[in-house]
């Protein structure tokens, strides 16, 4: 995960703010930022809920 949300069950931060968080990450990623799995290399091995290309 990009985004860790665990400090919403720590009680270190708040949902509003989490949510801030992720979507200036989403906003960072459109913008052409990798995700954490693009720069380690596992991009091509990432759950793809569609098909790509043609599909017959």
């Amino acid at each position: 995960m990009d985004v860790n949300c665990g400090g919403i069950v720590d009680g270190d931060d708040t949902v509003g703010g989490l949510g801030q968080r992720i979507f200036d990450q989403v906003l960072r990623v459109a913008s052409g930022e990798q995700t954490k799995s693009e720069a380690l290399g596992y991009g091509d091995e990432e759950f793809v809920p569609w098909h790509l290309g043609t599909v017959m």
